[in-house]
C-alpha cells in the first residue's frame, strides 16, 4: 500500500496534515511521462523540513513516485521525507548541487508505514519546545550565538540545530549539555540570516510571501550599487529585508537598467545652450527621457528631452554649436499643443443640475366629479 503525502490549505508537506512546514523547493518534472527517463537512474530526490534535501539510491526498486511518504536510511537509525523527484532530472540536480559519486549512497527503506508517521508526528511535536529549552542553555553558558529552528529525525534519535553566530563558537560544552537534556544525537548546523528568515518565513512590503521562504534555493549577495543603478533611495529602512540584509528583489532588474543606461549618455555631461548650461536631473530609463535643470542642486526651470536630442546637442557642444534650446521643434510644438488653460473650459460643468419637478394637479375623486 503507497501512502501519498498529506497537503493542507497551506501548501505545507510532512507526516501531519496540515503543517508549517513547506514545499518550496518543488521542481517540475517534464520528463515524468517518458519512461526511459523515468529508468534511467536508481537515484531519487528527497526533501525533508525546508531546503534540506538529499539524494538516495532506490536498489529494491520500489515503485516510486513524487510526493510519497518514504524511509531511508540515516546515521543512526532512519528518516522519513518526501520523494520530490525521479528518473533523469535527479542526475541534473545531483550535479548542479555537487553531489559526490565517490561517497556510497544511502539507500531507500520502505514506504513510510502508519507508525513511522506517528513517530515522525511525536518527534516533530517536541522541535518548539527543544528550541526554545536549547536557546535558555546557550545564553546559560555564555555563548554568543542564536539557535533559530531545530529538526528532529523522523525516528527521533537525533535533532538537527540550526544556530547564527558572528563570530566562531566553541559549542562543544553545549552539545553535552543538549545530549544531556534532550537524551538524542545532537548535529550543530550554522546558517546565515537570509536563510534563518527562509526558515521562519513571512510577508515582505510587496504584500507576498518572502521569496526566500517561498522559492529561492541559492542566495546571491546583493550589493548597494545594484539600488543605485535603479535610481533608488538610499534608505537603509527601505532596502534591508527582515533578515537585516538587503533585499533580494534588488538584483531581480538591475541587469535591465544596466542595459537601459549603456544606450544614454553620461550624467556628467552638461549641456549648452545660448542662454543657460544645463545639469543632469533625473532620467526615465526605459522611456529613455532625461530631464535636466539650470541648477545643480535643485530642480529649476526643468527641461525634458529624448536621449537622442540629448546626443544631438552632445555632438553640437563639441563642434562648438549651441542651440537656442534643449528642445527640438517638433517637442516645442507638441508641449504648446499639450499646455492648455484650464480656465477655458466651462467651470460650471462641475455644478449640479437642478432639473425642477413640474407639479402634477390634483384631481378631485372620481364620486365628486359625479356630483
Amino acid at each position: 500500500m503507497r501512502l501519498i503525502q498529506n497537503t493542507g490549505s497551506c501548501g505545507g508537506i510532512c507526516c501531519r496534515g496540515c503543517s508549517k512546514v513547506k514545499n518550496k523547493l518543488n521542481n517540475y518534472d517534464w520528463l515524468n511521462d517518458l519512461k526511459l527517463a523515468q529508468e534511467a537512474t536508481d537515484f531519487v530526490e528527497v526533501q525533508f523540513k525546508n531546503t534540506r534535501k538529499g539524494y538516495y539510491i532506490n536498489k529494491d526498486h520500489l515503485p516510486l513516485k513524487k510526493g510519497d511518504m518514504i524511509a531511508v536510511e540515516s546515521s543512526p537509525g532512519h528518516d522519513i521525507g518526501t520523494v520530490t523527484l525521479t528518473g533523469k532530472l535527479v542526475l541534473a540536480q545531483m550535479k548542479k548541487n555537487r553531489y559526490r559519486f565517490d561517497e556510497e549512497p544511502k539507500k531507500v527503506y520502505r514506504f513510510a508505514r502508519p507508525a513511522d508517521l506517528e513517530k515522525c508526528e511525536e518527534a516533530k511535536k517536541r522541535e518548539h519546545e527543544t528550541m526554545i529549552r536549547s536557546r535558555q542553555i546557550a545564553a546559560d553558558l555564555g555563548l554568543n550565538m542564536k539557535i533559530g529552528d531545530v529538526e528532529y529525525q523522523g525516528d527521533g534519535n537525533k535533532a538537527i540545530f540550526y544556530y547564527i553566530a558572528d563570530e566562531r563558537v566553541d559549542f562543544r560544552q553545549l552539545i553535552k549539555v543538549l545530549a544531556e537534556n534532550f537524551h538524542v544525537r545532537i548535529e550543530m548546523k550554522q546558517i546565515g540570516a537570509r536563510q534563518e528568515a527562509g526558515r521562519i518565513g513571512g510577508i515582505g512590503p510587496c504584500g507576498r510571501e518572502l521569496c526566500c521562504s517561498a522559492w529561492m534555493c541559492s542566495f546571491i549577495s546583493v550589493a548597494t550599487d545594484a539600488a543605485r543603478f535603479q535610481d533608488l533611495s538610499m534608505n537603509p529602512q527601505k532596502l534591508a529585508g527582515q533578515c537585516a540584509k538587503l533585499k533580494c528583489c534588488l538584483n531581480y532588474e538591475v541587469d535591465a537598467y544596466v542595459e537601459g543606461r549603456k544606450q544614454l549618455p553620461s550624467r556628467k555631461i552638461e549641456l549648452l545652450t545660448k542662454d543657460n548650461t544645463y545639469y543632469h536631473f533625473k532620467t526615465d530609463i526605459f522611456k529613455k527621457e532625461i530631464t535636466f535643470s539650470t541648477d545643480k542642486s535643485s530642480p529649476v526651470n526643468l527641461v525634458t528631452i529624448s536621449s537622442k536630442r540629448a546626443f544631438d546637442v552632445i555632438n553640437m557642444n563639441k563642434n562648438g554649436q549651441k542651440p537656442y534650446s534643449l528642445l527640438n521643434d517638433n517637442e516645442v510644438r507638441e508641449e504648446r499643443r499639450e499646455s492648455k488653460d484650464i480656465l477655458e473650459d466651462n467651470i460650471s460643468r462641475f455644478d449640479r443640475i437642478r432639473k425642477r419637478k413640474k407639479k402634477k394637479p390634483i384631481q378631485a375623486p372620481s364620486s365628486v366629479q359625479r356630483k
